[in-house]
Order: structure tokens, then C-alpha cells, then sequence
């Protein structure tokens, strides 16, 4: 079987390392795909995710069977859709399904519809609508972009006047972030977060193992908010059986039931960032697609064969009647997985090129795996596009152990740098984990 991955980053480069491991896939592609990528198949370096009709006929033109997509990106602007319309299978949902990511206000109504529990919320259109809102508005407020904003749309604010703050920036000078002028104003929620990917055809659904990510750029939670800066999977610091119990019941059953009811043919990974609150888990967004980092610390941790999951829920024809067919298989090691990103200098203020990076191939452990962020490939030598360059992704026997060995790796790669090449990251990631386990 020939596979297309659609994407760019660290996440791609991870499904694309899964599913090569799989016996049925005997041609791995990738559209652009990077300097990972590049190593395990062939790229398709100038296609863009969202270039619809060009991956088609190239889809067609090279016989792919499968096609899995990568980022929000392509997903809104409708692939998944123009692929199934021309008879390829895809993993990853229509526009439709899509929009519980592209639109945050589409998102938090269609929760409010459902029954799927989240925070409280407004919607506004403009300044004034905005202002009236926060008028009289109690405790903190998270201000979101409606639109898809790659990590810059969300802003959490302690207080209704710092949100004000933000909001003349947005309507004012400068404009909303993704575009458009609506905004979802959110009750600030208190508690552990935890990042549930699963992989469902609508119908049947497979949780993933669960993953903790990073988002702010520096230790202890400090900084600008980034695409994520490291993970880990699993989760015994937030998780348990009681919790994943009420996720399956509260969250991931309602919404799917909701999906349903409103005529959306979903297939492809449903991603719940959820928090868990004194009030039980609570969703914060749902992403129509795998997460990143999280992906590179799920993946190495798989025992099953990718591949056979992604294209059984593309082609499935399980009808919602369906109440004896067979479940999605899925299983995962009993190891922990940290991982750790290395990004540019001034990342994420700045997202600055770098090059003549070396292949980390010389300093990987056995239990260590690199994978590659937007990069291209020159013999041996790597040129990054800037921000989070590499995610070092260790096994260990516990998170401990997996955490040393990310973090070795990511010194070893920093002493084989060319001179005044600087790559950063943050020295806490999986800490919490260990210390409560200790």
C-alpha cells in the first residue's frame, strides 16, 4: 500500500516513522514533508498542505491508497473531502468536522447543544459587544480567536480588565488573530490539563494513550504561549481509571452522538484538550487532528500497526446501527515516553532559519527517536525553517528514566552544533510527573 502524510512538522515526521513500520505500507510519501520525512520516503516538497487540487491529481497520478492529514490547515480548507470525492482514502474529517477547530464559537455551541461540558462563554463580534460582555464579567477570562490562529489566538487573563487590555489591541490597532472579527470570551478554569487523542470512523472510537504537553516557552509555565515546547504520555499524575471512565462517558460518547445527530461523517483523530476541575473534566478545544508534540510522545509508545487503524477507519462503512461490529484495536507499550523540543533562538517571538545542522544520527540512543520540525534535507546536513526544530523522544522504564534520556540526547546534540548555533528548550518537562511519583 502507497501512503501519502500531509504536513510538515515533528508530528508528521512521527506518523510517517509509525507508518513505515508497518509491513502493509510499501511506499511511504509526503507533501512537503521535511528532513525526516525525506529519510523514510519521497517528498512531494512543492505541494503546501492546502494546494487541494494538485495533491489530488498527484494522489491519483502515483496510486496512493491512503492519505493521512497532519495539520488543522488542510483539514478547513476542505482536502479530506476533494480526496473523498475523488475515491482516495483519507484519515481526517471534512470541513464540517473540521470546524471544531477552525472555529471556536462553532466548537463551544455545538458543546452547549450536545451536552458536552465546558467552560462558560460568550460570543462577540466586535469592540463594543466585547467590552458590554466584560462588564460585568467575574474573576479571570480567557479570550480565544474564532478562527485557526497557529497558537497565537488564546489569551488568559487574570482579571476583566486585562482582558479589556487585549481586546482594544485586537480590535484596535491590530486585528484578531486567524482573521475575522469574532471572539469567545471564557470562564478562567482551574486544574490539571491532559491532551486525550482518539481515532474514531464516527461510529467506533480508540482512545489513544494519553499525553501531557507544554505550552508556555519557558520553565515553570512562564512566557508566551508556543505550539508546545515537550510531552509526555502517559499521564498517573492526572489520570486514572475513575477519570478516564467519566471522560469516556461525559466527552468523547456525547460528542460523538453529537456528530452524528447533526449529519457530520467524521473520520480521523477527535483530539480533547480537556482540564480537570473541581466540577469534573471540562473541555478547553477539541482539535480535528493529532497533536503536536503529543503525537511524538503517543506513537513510540504504540504497539499496534498504525497503518492497519488509520486505513480501517477511512474505509469503514460501520453504520451507527452497527452495535455488534467489531471494535477499534489499539494497544500501547507499559513504557513512558518524554519529549523534549528544541527550538530557534527567541522562539516564539521570533522563528529565525537555521543551518547547516547536523544529523543527529551519531549521538541516538536505541531508546531515543528525533523527529524533524518544517526542515529540509541537503546530503547530511539539515536547513530548519526556525521555531521548534527537533522533538528528542525517549523510552524509558518510568518517566524518570525516559526524561534523563531525553535530555542527554538533547546535550549530546547541542555539543555537535556548528559553533554559534544556539537551539533552546525548557529543563522542566516531565518534571512534575517524576516529583509526584517520588
Amino acid at each position: 500500500m502507497k501512503v501519502l502524510v500531509v504536513g510538515s512538522g515533528g508530528r508528521e515526521h512521527a506518523l510517517a516513522w509509525k507508518l513505515a513500520q508497518s509491513p502493509s505500507v510499501s511506499g511511504l510519501f509526503a507533501a512537503p514533508g521535511n528532513a525526516g520525512t525525506a529519510r523514510l520516503g519521497e517528498n512531494w516538497s512543492d505541494l503546501t498542505p492546502t494546494a487541494t487540487p494538485k495533491i489530488v491529481a498527484k494522489s491519483r497520478e502515483c496510486g496512493i491508497d491512503l492519505v493521512v492529514i497532519g495539520p488543522e490547515a488542510a483539514l478547513a480548507a476542505g482536502l479530506a473531502d476533494a480526496l473523498r470525492e475523488a475515491g482516495i482514502a483519507v484519515f481526517g474529517p471534512g470541513r464540517a468536522g473540521a470546524k471544531l477547530e477552525s472555529s471556536k464559537a462553532f466548537a463551544k455551541q455545538f458543546m452547549r447543544n450536545h451536552g458536552v461540558p465546558t467552560a462558560k462563554f460568550r460570543v462577540v463580534h466586535d469592540k463594543k459587544q466585547a467590552q458590554r460582555a466584560l462588564g460585568d464579567w467575574e474573576g479571570g477570562v480567557v479570550i480565544k480567536a474564532d478562527g485557526l490562529a497557529a497558537g497565537k489566538g488564546v489569551v488568559v487573563c487574570a482579571s476583566a480588565d486585562e482582558g479589556r487590555e487585549i481586546l482594544d489591541g485586537w480590535y484596535g490597532r491590530q486585528k484578531v488573530p486567524g482573521g475575522g472579527t469574532s471572539v469567545v470570551l471564557e470562564e478562567l478554569l482551574e486544574g490539571p490539563e491532559v491532551s486525550v487523542m482518539t481515532v474514531t470512523d464516527g461510529v467506533r472510537c480508540a482512545e489513544l494513550a494519553t499525553a501531557c504537553d507544554y505550552k508556555r516557552a519557558c520553565d515553570g509555565d512562564t512566557g508566551p504561549n508556543t505550539g508546545g515546547m515537550g510531552a509526555y504520555s502517559p499521564t498517573p499524575d492526572v489520570m486514572n481509571d475513575t477519570l478516564a471512565a467519566r471522560i469516556r462517558e461525559e466527552i468523547l460518547a456525547p460528542t460523538l452522538r453529537g456528530l452524528r445527530a447533526d449529519g457530520i461523517d467524521y473520520r480521523g483523530c477527535l483530539y480533547a484538550g480537556l482540564m480537570v476541575t473541581a466540577r469534573g473534566p471540562m473541555v478547553l478545544e477539541f482539535n480535528a487532528r493529532f497533536g503536536d508534540p503529543e503525537t511524538q510522545v503517543v506513537l513510540p509508545r504504540m504497539k499496534s500497526d498504525l497503518f492497519e487503524l488509520l486505513y480501517e477507519i477511512a474505509t469503514s462503512e460501520v453504520a451507527a446501527v452497527d452495535v455488534e461490529a467489531r471494535p477499534l484495536q489499539v494497544g500501547f507499550s507499559q513504557q513512558a515516553c518524554v519529549g523534549v523540543v528544541l527550538a530557534s533562538d527567541g522562539y516564539p517571538v521570533r522563528s529565525l532559519p537555521v543551518a547547516n545542522l547536523p544529523l543527529p544520527d551519531p549521538i541516538l540512543k536505541e531508546s531515543v527517536t528525533a523527529f524533524w520540525g518544517g526542515s529540509t534535507l541537503h546530503g547530511d546536513v539539515v536547513e530548519a525553517s526556525g521555531g521548534r526544530v527537533l522533538t528528542m523522544s525517549a523510552i524509558g522504564d518510568g518517566h524518570e528514566q525516559a526524561r534523563e534520556r531525553a535530555y542527554a540526547a538533547c546535550a549530546a546534540y547541542g555539543r555537535i552544533l556548528p559553533s554559534g548555533t544556539k537551539l533552546c528548550c525548557r529543563s522542566d518537562i516531565a518534571l512534575r510527573v517524576v516529583r509526584a511519583r517520588h
